[in-house]
């Protein structure tokens, strides 16, 4: 009896227009980003001061203006004023776009008086500094607590670890699950694969629910620079921007829809259709926060980043249900090498997605190519690049060496021990991938500038600063 074929000309057709359109797709929108798009700044830089650093003025001024280069978002606490002795000046502090509004509350003498803040970037990183003035005369003698401000930019390794596990289980969730109802074969044969799947999908979401969930506490505590005993004020909760509660609740939802509406049978249309929406929302939800925030042109980067997180699903995703259902499969050719066969067609068009778009975004995030030799980021960065570059040599081998071989076999017992050197290869390309998402776990909240970066227009100002005392300013 003449053999089915592996995968219909139409399927083929289908699968490498698709694969092309992602590629393209991608390429025409870091041709955009490239050629409109100047590099962009890491995260919000302090521009000017209204009274200017080191200003002597004739008469105390009501309020005190700090202005950045984009929007900040206010710490609760973290703007406090003191005299020349280092008593503090009552006031009160306000954020209004990209301003910082400190307004005096009490009646101040002639002498010296300094602004402590801290704030937080729109790209999550917390930032500070101090700005001097006096009024009358400067003080001879000036001792602030904290004048001298270092806000220190690493997040906390627990958080890193948190992101690592958040990402790991959104990206295999929503992978294994759209390869579910994408790259099986819609006939009841496939159903012990579809509810093995299922229950992987609904595993790897439980861990990203952990991952996203538990992370928000410790966001707060290193944005404002608390102590675990600040989460007990209600104050800490409210100073954390709605997106960080609105992304992790996205995160969820969507993978709650998609892992419970995932089938073990041969699926209807309606039924793909919800769980490929639900895994687009989840991928999707990450890139409205974090580095992609502060980038320009911001759509198109955003855009980039949603492309780059459903490219890495779908690759991860695809490597683990391979190895899960590949084995079970194996027995009939039709299947076992079929499933391989349509995943490998996609799989081009995945990986020129992760390139281009990875590449487009360590650009636009870090602000230039130079960045990725002089930062911790950028040194990260190139790790998850190296990485990266084992990962495709793998999926290249597989490709190239061991589908081929898989697809040529005849009888059963040989379609199995290719099958088994196809998953063991894929689990050492999963494992490969695991790893990039632990670089990329620490990547998250590590600010892209240079430790020792301070904004051009800070530097101008320090100059004016009266001979008694030199302030120093620490903005990452």
């Amino acid at each position: 009896m003449p053999r089915e074929p592996l995968m219909g000309r139409s399927d083929a057709r289908r699968c490498g227009a698709a694969a092309a359109l992602l590629g393209l797709l991608v390429g025409l929108l870091s041709g955009v980003g490239v050629l409109t798009a100047s590099p962009a700044a890491a995260h919000a830089t302090l521009i000017s001061t209204d009274p200017p650093e080191g200003a002597v003025l004739t008469a105390a001024p009501e309020q005190v203006v700090l202005t950045f280069d984009e929007s900040v978002i206010g710490d609760p606490g973290g703007t406090t004023v003191f005299d020349a002795a280092g008593h503090e000046v009552a006031s009160s502090a306000a954020v209004r776009g990209p301003r910082l509004v400190v307004d005096l509350d009490e009646e101040v003498g002639d002498g010296t008086l300094v602004v402590v803040w801290r704030l937080v970037s729109d790209d999550g990183h917390p930032l500070g500094g101090s700005l001097r003035f006096s009024v009358g005369a400067p003080s001879e003698v000036v001792d602030v607590p904290g004048e001298e401000v270092h806000v220190d930019t690493d997040a906390p390794w627990r958080l890193g670890v948190l992101r690592w596990l958040g990402y790991l289980g959104l990206l295999a969730a929503a992978g294994v699950a759209a390869f579910s109802v994408l790259f099986l074969p819609g006939d009841a044969r496939a159903d012990a694969a579809r509810d093995r799947l299922r229950g992987a999908a609904r595993l790897a979401a439980g861990v990203a629910a952990v991952g996203w969930c538990f992370a928000v506490p410790l966001v707060a505590l290193y944005q404002l620079g608390l102590g675990a005993s600040a989460l007990r004020d209600g104050e800490t909760w409210s100073a954390l921007a709605p997106a960080q509660y609105a992304v992790p609740a996205a995160v969820v939802a969507g993978l709650v829809v998609a892992v419970t509406v995932m089938p073990v049978t041969p699926p209807a249309r309606l039924r793909v259709v919800t769980v490929l929406a639900g895994c687009g929302v989840a991928l999707a939800a990450p890139a409205l926060t974090g580095h992609t925030r502060a980038a320009d042109p911001n759509a198109l980067v955003i855009g980039v980043d949603v492309l780059h997180l459903v490219a890495a699903a779908l690759w991860l995703g695809g490597l683990l249900a391979i190895a899960l259902v590949l084995g079970d499969l194996a027995a009939d050719d039709r299947h076992g090498a079929g499933v391989v066969a349509r995943f490998s067609t996609w799989a081009a068009g995945i990986l020129a997605v992760l390139v281009v778009a990875g590449s487009l975004l360590a650009w636009r995030i870090a602000g230039s190519w130079a960045a990725l030799l002089d930062t911790g980021y950028g040194a990260l960065l190139l790790v998850k690049v190296l990485l990266v570059l084992v990962a495709v040599a793998l999926a290249s081998w597989n490709r190239f060496v061991l589908l081929p071989r898989l697809l040529g076999a005849e009888r059963s017992l040989e379609r199995r021990d290719h099958a088994a050197t196809v998953v063991r290869t894929v689990r050492v390309e999963a494992g490969v991938l695991v790893a990039v998402l632990l670089v990329t776990g620490f990547l998250v909240d590590r600010s892209p500038e240079p430790e020792s970066a301070v904004a051009p227009a800070v530097q101008a100002m320090s100059k004016l600063v009266d001979p008694v005392r030199s302030v120093t300013f620490a903005v990452p």
